[in-house]
């Protein structure tokens, strides 16, 4: 089984995303289920794990009733207020809405907080040992201003299982490769924290990119985590920005071009049906 571990829906004229700026207005429009179907066909890929977009339960309830009726969509990753004394509560509510069985994890917009140590907040703190007493993942979405932080969380909490998403958004349009490298690399003992191959191509330069651009930073992720901790995601419609889903598929394949079979199929699919519970 193919999986798509990071994907995103969303639909401007209902709600609103202040992320979607005017250099993003190429994709600020309404993107759904019908949208992605036909680009899974054509690439091969059997199921997907949808992830949030903005800090609202409500997005997660619909998100999961979306994946209810959509049998490809086999894990949502949706969001709860980290900070809620009643977030025990507030993921059991969830998990009775339609849908709820494929609640898979938790994420937040951290590296948009201004303090890059905020998820070492007792709170916040508090609130993903929540989720990971729920039986859920929490989705690490830094760039490299916040590694620091999400090691010293994971190092704290060795019985969450985490996954870093977009392989922490490394400067691959400069071709710089610290402090993220180092920054990524004292993640290699932790076998608790995964990474999703997933958002490079808006990192790198959108109009000039090529497969070339993306090796080292690839290579590197391969190097720390091993490929049964590495998951495949396309960030679609955010991809959209520098490339087609078609291009992210066959980038990410050329990347890993070397692996065995045994160790591609872990990061196209076996690693996130393992990790995410599919």
């Amino acid at each position: 089984m193919i999986v798509d571990a990071h994907h995103h829906f969303w639909d401007p004229a209902t709600a609103d995303y202040p992320w979607l700026t005017d250099e993003l207005a190429v994709i600020r429009r309404a993107f759904g289920p019908d949208d992605l179907a036909p680009l899974l066909r054509s690439a091969g890929v059997d199921a997907s794990v949808l992830v949030q977009t903005r800090s609202n339960r409500e997005e997660t309830v619909d998100f999961l009733a979306v994946a209810e009726r959509t049998s490809w969509i086999r894990g949502v990753v949706g969001w709860v207020d980290l900070t809620d004394p009643a977030i025990d509560e507030a993921l059991a509510r969830l998990r009775e809405r339609p849908g709820g069985q494929r609640l898979v994890g938790i994420r937040h917009q951290a590296h948009d907080e201004p303090d890059p140590d905020w998820l070492l907040r007792d709170d916040v703190v508090r609130g993903i040992e929540a989720v990971g007493r729920a039986g859920l993942v929490y989705d690490l979405l830094v760039r490299p201003r916040e590694l620091p932080a999400a090691l010293a969380l994971a190092r704290r909490l060795p019985d969450v299982r985490f996954v870093v998403d977009h392989i922490a958004k490394p400067p691959i349009a400069s071709g710089a490769l610290e402090p993220w490298a180092a920054g990524m690399a004292a993640f290699r003992e932790l076998e608790h924290v995964a990474c999703k191959v997933s958002g490079m191509v808006t990192e790198a330069d959108w109009s000039t990119w090529t497969p070339a651009d993306l090796q080292p930073y690839v290579d590197h992720v391969l190097e720390v985590f091993g490929p049964e901790r590495l998951l495949f995601g396309s960030d679609w419609p955010v991809c959209l920005l520098a490339a087609t889903y078609e291009q992210v598929v066959d980038a990410a394949r050329q990347a890993l071009v070397g692996l065995t079979d045994e160790e591609r199929a872990a990061v196209f699919g076996a690693t996130a049906a393992r990790i995410y519970g599919l």
